[in-house]
Parts: C-alpha cells; structure tokens; sequence
C-alpha cells in the first residue's frame, strides 16, 4: 500500500509523469492513493475572477491560503472539479480505474474548523476570522479500503468535511500523511518541484538524504523553506502514525514515484 502526493504547483507535464507511474504501479497489481493539490490552478482561476489569492504567514512561520468564503467556491471548483476529474480522466486512459474524491464525499476527511488564524502581518500580531481552514480529525479508512479492495484507484483533492458539515480547506500534504496512517501504508511519497530537503536552499546538490523522525522539528528550523515546512510536518506524522517511511522526491522527474521507491529525495524513518 502506496500513498503518493503529488505537489499543488505540479505542471501539466509533471502530472502526466505522475499519472503514468500511479498507473503503471497499479497494473503491477499494487494499491495506491493518489492525493493531489490545487495550489498554482486555484490562485489563477481566483485572479481571473477577480479575487487574488491571500496568502499569510502564521506566528509559527508556515504559509497559508486564507480562505474565505468566495476564495473556498474556487477552490472546490478547481481542485474537486477541473483538477480531480483531469487526473480520473488521465488514469482511466491509461488503464488504471481511478475514482475521483474529495473529502466531503463519504466523510473521507473530517477536520475541526479553525475558530480564528493567528498571523504576522510585519513585526504584528494578528487574528483573522472568516477563514474556512481546518485541522484534520479522522479519516474513513472503510471507504479507502472498500474502493481499493474492488480494484479502484482512489484520487483524493484536499478538501475536508467539518463536524457542521462545512467544506474546508486543508493542507494536501497532511491529507495524505492521514491517509497513510489511517491505511497502514507501507510508505508515503511527497512529491514536488525540489529532489527532497536541501541543507543550502536552492542548491539541489545540498540534498539530505536520509532524517531520523527525532530530528525533524529542527530540521524545519534550519533547512526547511517555504511549503517544505509543512512537507516535512506530514512526513514526520505519518511515520510517528505508523507508516514505515515517508519519502520527500522530485516531481519533475520522469518515473517519479519508482525513483523516489528506489532510494531518491529525502527519506524521514522512524528512530
């Protein structure tokens, strides 16, 4: 048992490269989830609706997508609809009988709505309400395990069902880290536009090979950048769940999901 992210800022071409691999793996007769992200298509989609992404920094130093209630339309507009149904569309031509999913459908992933986003805007504090984020609770392990056993793929976009039965948005990384864990994968594979954790960000020959799970934490205070942070947050929740190792690989590979099986990106293993 697999579980594959493929990154939010994925290009077309890197994810024809990631469906072939899915596919390819599948047919071996292996099961496999594959989480995708919506990052680069949501903020253009919201650009040209007249509503430009946000993004802000909390006071723990990770990025994120506000999401208010016009910006959550377009996201289950792009990453429910455009994006999950072009990767079905694209594993069915390949032979691989994908389901498309999202959080809210059979309550896959429920999360708890964030009351309020503690921010730093400059050298302030501050709080922002209205936001349709949530942190993740439970995943429905039976219906993943249902689909796989019936020989479906499942493509799941990160979206989550509140307790109210709200939709929100929540982190695709740390989707698929639940899932693993829920499914008792084997390994999980992050995947994006970097070869794993780089110690001299961006110099792609700095890669870290392998991390234990005790060294995380300060690994993200010393090396980790931008979206890598929160990468390698769902990294060390899956493995501290159970999951035998969480791979941090290069996306823009071809075969990226084999490579990063075979020993590329950054490897975090429990102690």
């Amino acid at each position: 048992m697999k579980v594959v992210k493929a990154g939010g800022n994925s290009s077309p071409e890197q994810m024809e490269a990631v469906c072939a691999d899915v596919a390819r793996h599948v047919l071996q007769g292996e099961k496999v989830v594959l989480v995708h992200g919506a990052s680069r298509e949501t903020s253009l989609v919201a650009k040209q609706l007249g509503h430009p992404p946000r993004f802000v920094r909390s006071v723990s130093g990770t990025v994120s997508r506000y999401t208010d209630r016009d910006t959550l339309d377009i996201f289950v507009m792009v990453s429910a609809g455009r994006i999950n149904k072009r990767v079905v569309g694209r594993l069915q031509q390949l032979g691989a009988n994908a389901v498309g999913l999202c959080g809210l459908d059979g309550r896959l992933i429920q999360a708890r709505r964030k009351k309020a986003l503690k921010v730093l805007e400059g050298d302030k504090r501050k709080v922002l309400r209205g936001d349709y984020s949530g942190r993740i609770e439970q995943v429905n392990a039976a219906l993943l395990h249902t689909l796989l056993d019936a020989g479906y793929t499942p493509v799941v976009a990160p979206l989550a069902i509140s307790h109210e039965g709200q939709a929100l948005n929540v982190d695709g990384d740390r989707v698929a880290a639940a899932i693993a864990v829920a499914l008792r994968a084997q390994s999980l594979v992050i995947l994006s536009n970097v070869p794993g954790l780089l110690s001299r960000y961006p110099d792609e020959s700095s890669l870290i090979a392998r991390i234990a799970a005790d060294q995380v934490k300060d690994h993200i205070e010393r090396h980790a950048e931008g979206p890598m942070k929160k990468k390698l947050l769902g990294a060390l929740e899956a493995v501290q769940g159970g999951v035998r190792r969480a791979i941090l690989a290069d996306g823009r590979e071809d075969q990226p999901l084999t490579r990063a099986l075979h020993g590329g990106g950054t490897v975090v293993e429990s102690t």
